[in-house]
């Protein structure tokens, strides 16, 4: 397949599947799929909730565990298949991954091994400290400049640029405003790695106006977009009526590399505390789920009891909590149901993050680029590890 018969199949698939996958599980009081479904139900209702969340760090145990009950699933896990990118060696001097993180430097240097070969100069878009494009120039020789919003990112990573005797410089500025576009040239290579969002977007659209003659982006937190819901880039995803709320571009963002058994355990604490919460705010006349913010760490500490107190002061609700403590045990229930349910929509998570590169895809190819998509780097390293390299033809 190419491009575009790949594009149009997974929309086909997602449109077709939609009830698997396009629902917020917080709202939900049972599984979506209690009369259409029993015997998968029955299934995941019977499986430990270790063992759904070790399946759905294992995707090709999960898709036979729940192909013989979805059997689109063998179709759906192809679409979403990607190749790795052909990298070449790097070499960079010594003590240049200083402060930073081995887990980040492993995405950096993958994402740099798989650049395109070329002479231009280079443009790092969202550069944050610069570490990609001090790698970049240490292993092109070629200038690099690095776009940063926050002046003390550009302070610090200019000190790290002149300490290694790179030739980067930095400019502060804003991605997303119209000056930005300023600093997107014909002979030049554009590069950002995890640019969230609408950051991405600014660049693709920017450097295809531009006609940058190289573009290559690993596409990051979807749904940090100004619009209540997804605008599609290309042609073809426009005329596919395929509405995707914010909610539903978390989907993608949904798998992680595994985080220590500390880390999962207060996640799943918080968790019981906050369909706790929903279902006491439930019992008292509430009509849906209600959304909380970022919950600090001291107030899980106190207990449950107290995490009522502070949603009600957030969301300024009078609950009666003289029996809170009742409904922690239904939150703690409802934990499982969610788990369940992740486990069906993790099918999509990946085909999902698919179709949104390949709208990106199919936008610069409609631009008269020619594009590819690859994978470059494992999931260990992370998870957002699509590729996506546009070249324009010197034809156009």
């Amino acid at each position: 397949m190419d491009h575009l018969q790949r594009f149009h199949r997974l929309t086909e698939l997602l449109k077709a599947h939609r009830h698997w996958w396009q629902f917020v599980p917080f709202e939900q009081l049972s599984l979506p799929w209690l009369e259409s479904a029993p015997a998968l139900c029955t299934w995941l209702a019977n499986q430990p909730d270790e063992t759904l969340v070790a399946l759905r760090q294992d995707l090709p145990t999960l898709h036979a565990e729940l192909s013989p009950f979805l059997p689109f699933t063998v179709e759906l896990g192809s679409l979403a298949a990607v190749d790795d990118s052909e990298s070449r060696e790097i070499r960079y001097p010594s003590r240049l991954d200083s402060g930073v993180p081995g887990r980040k430097w492993r995405q950096i240097t993958a994402f740099a091994s798989a650049l395109h070969s070329d002479d231009q100069p280079w443009l790092e878009w969202c550069a944050g400290k610069g570490h990609l494009g001090r790698v970049l120039a240490a292993t092109s020789g070629r200038d690099v400049v690095s776009l940063e919003w926050q002046q003390t990112l550009c302070e610090e990573g200019a000190m790290l640029a002149s300490k290694s005797g790179q030739p980067q410089r930095f400019v502060q500025g804003d991605a997303l405003a119209a000056d930005a576009a300023s600093l997107l040239a014909g002979e030049q290579h554009a590069v950002a790695l995890h640019a969230c969002g609408e950051l991405h977007l600014a660049l693709m659209r920017h450097g295809a106006e531009r006609r940058t003659r190289s573009i290559s982006l690993s596409p990051c937190c979807y749904h940090l977009i100004p619009q209540d819901s997804y605008q599609p880039q290309s042609r073809a995803a426009q005329a596919t009526g395929l509405s995707l709320s914010k909610m539903d571009l978390k989907l993608p963002l949904q798998e992680t590399v595994t985080a220590p058994p500390q880390v999962r355990r207060r996640r799943r604490l918080e968790l019981s505390y906050r369909l706790g919460f929903d279902s006491l705010q439930r019992s008292q006349g509430g009509s849906g789920y209600q959304p909380l913010p970022t919950v600090p760490k001291a107030v899980l500490d106190q207990g449950f009891e107290a995490f009522c107190h502070w949603a009600c002061e957030r969301k300024n609700l009078p609950l009666d909590l003289t029996r809170a403590g009742d409904f922690l045990e239904k939150g703690e229930v409802r934990v499982s149901l969610v788990e369940q349910m992740e486990t069906v929509r993790q099918l999509f998570r990946r085909p999902l993050e698919i179709w949104l590169a390949l709208d990106r895809v199919l936008f610069l190819e409609e631009q008269g680029y020619q594009v590819s998509l690859t994978k470059f780097c494992e999931r260990s390293a992370t998870p957002r590890n699509l590729l996506i390299q546009a070249t324009l033809s010197k034809a156009i």
